[in-house]
């Protein structure tokens, strides 16, 4: 068991730890020179908590793949556990912040700091809401934040007042380096071989999440789109600079408090960012998986705009906003047309983003 697993041991002890980010940071820097890394990239760079004085700890699936990392104190080490409870591979150091892939979705909880109190938040499985060939469930319309995101284009303007919640970051998967990614199959047909490599159970709900985010790269787009799922921060940046050059501004939505609860928001202001000149696009959806997967799609009649707004609580928050200009080529049953009570290309569609999710647009 401990030869089978130690692959997964090299890659992981190498990704996780202090030289984690070295290797795509310095990628965007030499790619993307004097341009600002946006929040939601940040965190996917290392495991949160992964700071002096913090320790972290990241497993995917029943007994498979647990690695951790304690710093700022002198029994601190790194946690690695392969396996199951046998014949595993372990050095055992207490942990801190937990990311796993287990029942009920993707889950991340992270301890409370100064004193507040832990926060724990999950994803389900289920087709995402940014996916614009699939049809909506009918559980998708109760109790998901994902739909307050989505409204309609002439609704926003100064003063305009939405119902929104925005919430955590629900999944805490971490960029591994390219090299190490690539090393990792990541296709339906080795489906069989990634999930014995995480010790994965197909049955499992955890199993069916990782299924479901390699089928949903692996099938063709809309009409129009240029989809490409990215393993890692270098493959991002060259599908985003070969679809739009060089020249790219990445953005994120960004909160003033991590959660908030559903409350009416008042938009203070907009602004569209990009090139005036043109209308694409490539926006980043994080996908629920072991390590950070991103679907990335390209769509020439999109823009993109920066929405300044405040809760009826006082909560601020800059959320990127994206407006599809032609919606005919969706899926009739989406869950926007569900929301908004329109069909397939009458009308231009908008929604936000939530926090781990990227619009890459044209510098000006």
């Amino acid at each position: 068991m401990e030869l089978k697993f130690l692959h997964i041991l090299t890659y992981l002890s190498l990704a996780l730890v202090a030289s984690h980010a070295a290797l795509p940071v310095t990628y965007w820097t030499t790619k993307l020179p004097n341009t600002p890394m946006p929040k939601a990239i940040k965190e996917s760079l290392q495991p949160s908590g992964l700071t002096e004085d913090k320790s972290t700890s990241v497993d995917v699936g029943k007994g498979g793949v647990n690695v951790g990392v304690h710093k700022g104190h002198t029994s601190g080490g790194t946690n690695v556990n392969v396996g199951g409870h046998k014949g595993g591979v372990n050095v055992d150091t207490p942990g801190g912040t937990h990311v796993g892939v287990g029942k009920g979705g993707v889950g991340v909880t992270t301890p409370g700091h100064h004193g507040k109190p832990p926060v724990s938040v999950g994803v389900r499985p289920g087709p995402s809401p940014f996916l614009y060939n699939y049809a909506a469930k009918d559980d998708q319309l109760n109790d998901n934040p994902n739909v307050a995101l989505f409204f309609l284009e002439k609704d926003l303007h100064q003063g305009s007042n939405m119902n929104l919640q925005f919430v955590k970051n629900a999944n805490g998967a971490s960029f591994l380096p390219r090299e190490e990614a690539d090393s990792i199959p990541f296709s339906s047909e080795k489906m069989p071989e990634i999930l014995n490599q995480f010790s994965v159970d197909p049955d499992s709900e955890e199993g069916q999440i990782m299924k479901q985010t390699v089928q949903e790269c692996e099938e063709p787009g809309i009409k129009g789109e240029e989809k490409y799922c990215a393993t890692s921060l270098e493959s991002m940046i060259d599908f985003t600079t070969s679809k739009l050059g060089k020249k790219v501004q990445p953005l994120s939505t960004e909160t003033q408090k991590e959660n908030t609860q559903m409350q009416k928001y008042t938009i203070l202001g907009a602004k569209k960012m990009g090139n005036n000149n043109n209308e694409k696009s490539v926006v980043c959806h994080k996908q629920n998986y072991a390590y950070a997967v991103f679907y990335c799609h390209k769509t020439e009649t999109t823009e993109s705009y920066m929405v300044s707004l405040v809760g009826a609580d006082g909560t601020k928050v800059k959320a990127v906003a994206v407006c599809h200009k032609d919606t005919s080529q969706w899926n009739p049953k989406h869950l926007a047309f569900k929301v908004l009570k329109v069909t397939p290309g009458s009308v231009p569609v908008c929604h936000f983003l939530p926090q781990d999710h990227i619009v890459w647009v044209p510098k000006n």
